[in-house]
């Protein structure tokens, strides 16, 4: 801690120097800083984004079954910190996208609509800020300013407000959508069942929640024996990955290993539909059943429609059957947590990363 104060003494330093500098003429454009400084500069903000790269590796993951994130008081620093890189360079506008996508991921709405305010006034065609502003405010029912974004993205890019607007047509259909914990659907050769991994004990065994998730898939498995079966989740613990646990128990359950494709590698909901899009691709899938928590499984469905608008199969329709991790009853309404995760992983699954800033990525 008394490292990053000092680093933020010396960026702010720096950034008076920068700023003396500047003001020297308005009509000569005139070094910023000595040579040696303007090194020592890039060194300060390279050394925050190492900071916030740590702190985003720790800890790994926190979940319940409706949210996966990272520890709050690690976004808010994070974002401290990338707002003081800002100081030192004002032109990166992704610095200010990344502390507001920070204070998304602590549900701090209003906060980040202020930040991807700034970085508008330095850019205001910026295409990644414009979406953002649609989104959120859309996701706060105020669909004034939303459609003034949106608008305006579509004379400037108006291939991604198409994108844009499929997209919050996907969120609205889905999150209106009723929740059930059954299914009547005939799945064949042709379709698919796909099970969302769930964050693994430290101990590297598997969570309650996934094992129910897991009976769950048994239960539809047993009733299309053609179907094929992807378990998605790659979040190591103790040397164990979600996808080749919840594939062993199938197995040990009566499940043949050769319906079951284990994707080990996804570290999110994003991931899951992001990697598993290409198993349902090569396998030319008509249809797939989404099992996850009650809580989590329209964030699933979502990012899959999504996903797969992209890479294929052309086509494919997808349903959701809940593990009930709450009262039936409850899961109809949607919560404002729950939606908060659809939009932001929505613009993640379309290409709007929360971090694009050097080291410091998605």
């Amino acid at each position: 801690m008394k490292r990053f104060y000092k680093l933020t003494i010396v960026a702010v330093s720096l950034f008076t120097a920068w700023n003396a500098a500047a003001t020297q003429s308005a009509d000569v454009l005139q070094p910023q800083i000595e040579y040696q400084q303007l090194v020592n500069q890039r060194q300060v903000v390279d050394d925050l984004l190492a900071q916030a790269v740590e702190i985003q590796k720790s800890p790994a993951r926190v979940s319940d079954a409706g949210f996966t994130a990272k520890l709050p008081s690690n976004m808010e620093r994070i974002a401290d910190i990338l707002l003081t890189a800002h100081k030192l360079e004002p032109y990166r506008i992704d610095f200010v996208l990344g502390a507001a996508n920070a204070y998304i991921y602590n549900g701090n709405v209003d906060k980040a609509i202020d930040l991807y305010q700034q970085a508008l006034e330095i850019a205001p065609d910026d295409v990644k800020t414009n979406m953002y502003l649609a989104s959120w405010y859309r996701y706060k029912n105020d669909e004034a300013n939303s459609q003034k974004y949106l608008q305006h993205l579509e004379k400037i890019a108006p291939e991604k407000a198409a994108i844009l607007k499929q997209t919050f047509a996907t969120i609205d259909k889905i999150a209106k959508a009723p929740i059930v914990d059954k299914s009547n659907t005939k799945l064949t050769n042709h379709d698919a069942i796909i099970t969302l991994g769930y964050a693994l004990n430290p101990d590297g065994s598997m969570h309650d929640i996934l094992i129910q998730r897991l009976q769950k898939t048994l239960e539809l498995a047993k009733q299309n024996p053609e179907a094929l079966i992807i378990v998605t989740g790659g979040v190591p613990k103790n040397n164990q990955t979600e996808g080749n646990l919840m594939k062993k128990w199938l197995i040990e359950q009566g499940i043949d290993a050769n319906r079951i494709f284990a994707d080990n590698y996804a570290r999110s909901t994003v991931e899951n539909a992001l990697y598993s899009r290409y198993t349902l691709a090569h396998h030319k899938i008509k249809h797939a059943i989404l099992i996850s928590s009650g809580s989590h499984v329209r964030r699933g469905q979502t990012l899959f429609e999504l996903a797969t608008r992209e890479s294929g199969p052309q086509g494919i329709t997808f349903e959701s059957v809940a593990a009930l991790d709450k009262p039936i009853e409850e899961l109809q309404k949607i919560t404002p947590k729950d939606l908060l995760g659809i939009y932001r992983d929505s613009l993640i699954t379309i290409g709007l990363p929360m971090f694009n800033s050097g080291v410091l990525r998605d």
